[in-house]
């Protein structure tokens, strides 16, 4: 079983950057993936990027490449994401997840077997 508390969210103004990370508790092996996804009120829930735990293939969706990067610390269990150029569209709550899997895709919410309970991003002015 996996744990996983997010923090570092909070209201931005644009063009401004946050970083948010992501705890994890319990054993992870480094082959498994983890990744971060978002959901804006009424949209559904899209995947932002992931990397293996082993800090291998890492993977941003278009829309936040070159502004989003994601990272781990293996020796504090800790997944983070540099979030730069914050803008209105990246306001959502973000989630950070685990692929309990060495195998598998890493951009689908069924790809992911654990789940944390997310943290608010705002970006307004």
């Amino acid at each position: 079983q996996v744990q996983l508390v997010e923090s570092g969210g909070g209201l931005v103004q644009p063009g401004g950057s946050l970083r948010l990370s992501c705890v994890a508790s319990g054993r992870i092996v480094s082959t498994w993936r983890m990744g971060w996804f978002r959901q804006a009120p009424g949209k559904e829930r899209e995947f932002v990027a992931s990397i293996r735990w082993s800090g291998d293939r890492a993977y941003h969706a278009d829309s936040v490449k070159d502004r989003f990067t994601i990272s781990r610390d293996n020796a504090i269990n800790t997944l983070y994401l540099q979030m730069n150029i914050l803008q209105s569209e990246d306001t959502a709550v973000y989630y950070c997840a685990v692929r309990a899997s060495a195998d598998g895709g890493y951009h689908l919410e069924k790809d992911y077997n654990f789940w944390g309970q997310g943290t608010q991003v705002t970006v307004s002015s």
